[in-house]
């Protein structure tokens, strides 16, 4: 009998297009004779479709005729099993589609990759692959991920968080990060991936025009010191807290410095398009040598099992490549194509990777069955006020 798996992708995002792309991908690579696969195609105004249709990437092009070819559905949990249905606004009328056994979330940035989404499926009991709660949330913000980590002991750089409120006072921010860095600095958003965002400043006129383009995207930003000599390392991890392991190690190729966004996804021909993060050009294996592609493979999963992170992640370091100096610069907890293409030179095939991601969904699922977080009580039939006419709980 087939497991029916829901492919969630898009979402209210920046890196909503990105999402689509990854997803298709996965599609494409998963198992068909094991999973009946029930593609779920998230709006920018967060209402859910379902359609076949959703399969090919070509209909994306025009996304208003897509969403007419498609049923607006929604989850809802019964009798322990979790249903697909569809509604009619004019009727209000609902429709069984199917029983959704596991759900695999293909999601970049903020409001569904940070926890949001697997809180919702959470909620649900729907078994999901990838991080949990916790640890999406974690990950996605840069300042508490940072703090983590460097408390643990970990390589990270220093950074300054400011609030939006605190735009009142631009001299101030600036005079404050100042005092603690060096020009030049980096200024991006706390919880954006794809460099969204991210700015360099060499002084502090540029720090003040980095602060406003950061800010139109998120509410609270980080700056750091500049990587002098900056060479970028991805590696990535699959695995749980039992048992991780690591990929090979890529070095990207920006166009300048900071690897943007058109580095990542838009540099080349139309074609990249389909690709995502695969098309981004890149060393695999990165230049660097043996014994340090081992500390930063071994750095990798020791991490990723500190921040209690599931499925696949890729993570990011910053290198200076005169003193060897590397720093983890960000954890992506579904990154982009689901970094296939680190895992293949080591032998994993995406179709395994993908298989051996929803395994450990399935794993956490019964884990977390054998733990009990409720039971019964008779409180609510003792028929006391409970503190509305002003006793105490």
């Amino acid at each position: 009998m087939k497991i029916n798996l829901a492919v969630l992708f898009g979402g209210k995002s920046v890196e909503h297009e990105i999402s689509v792309i990854s997803a298709i991908q996965a599609i494409n690579n998963l198992n068909t004779d094991k999973y009946n696969i029930f593609p779920i195609y998230i709006t920018k105004n967060n209402e859910f479709f379902y359609g076949e249709v959703l399969k090919n990437i070509d209909e994306f092009r025009n996304i208003p005729e897509l969403i007419k070819k498609c049923e607006q559905v929604s989850f809802i949990s019964n009798n322990n099993r979790v249903e697909l249905i569809s509604f009619n606004k004019v009727f209000f009328s609902k429709k069984h589609i199917t029983n959704i056994d596991i759900a695999l979330p293909i999601v970049h940035g903020t409001n569904v990759e940070d926890g949001t989404l697997q809180g919702y499926l959470k909620t649900l009991n729907l078994p999901f692959v990838g991080c949990d709660v916790l640890s999406s949330a974690v990950c996605m913000d840069k300042y508490v991920m940072k703090i983590l980590l460097k408390q643990a002991g970990f390589p990270v750089l220093d950074c300054l968080r400011f609030l939006r409120k605190d735009c009142i006072d631009v001299e101030k921010m600036i005079s404050n990060v100042e005092q603690n860095f060096k020009y030049p600095v980096i200024v991006k958003p706390v919880n954006l991936g794809s460099s969204v965002g991210i700015g360099k400043a060499c002084n502090s006129s540029e720090l003040e025009t980095a602060f406003s383009e950061a800010f139109v995207f998120a509410d609270k930003v980080i700056v750091e010191p500049a990587v002098v000599n900056i060479k970028e390392i991805n590696c990535s991890v699959v695995g749980d807290l039992d048992e991780a392991i690591a990929s090979e190690c890529e070095e990207p190729v920006a166009s300048d410095e900071i690897l943007s966004y058109s580095d990542k996804y838009m540099d080349g021909s139309k074609a990249n398009g389909s690709k995502g993060m695969a098309s981004l050009k890149r060393k695999i294996p990165a230049d660097i040598s043996p014994d340090l592609r081992e500390k930063i493979r071994t750095i990798a999963v020791d991490a990723f099992k500190h921040l209690d992170c599931n499925g696949v992640v890729r993570i990011d370091f910053l290198m200076d490549s005169n003193t060897g100096d590397f720093w983890i610069n960000e954890f992506n907890t579904i990154p982009g194509s689901l970094a296939f293409y680190l895992w293949e030179p080591v032998g994993l095939k995406y179709s395994a990777l993908l298989e051996r991601m929803i395994s450990l969904a399935l794993k956490r699922q019964r884990e977390s069955e054998d733990i009990t977080y409720s039971f019964e009580t008779n409180i609510l039939s003792a028929g006391k006020s409970f503190g509305f006419k002003g006793g105490k709980l």
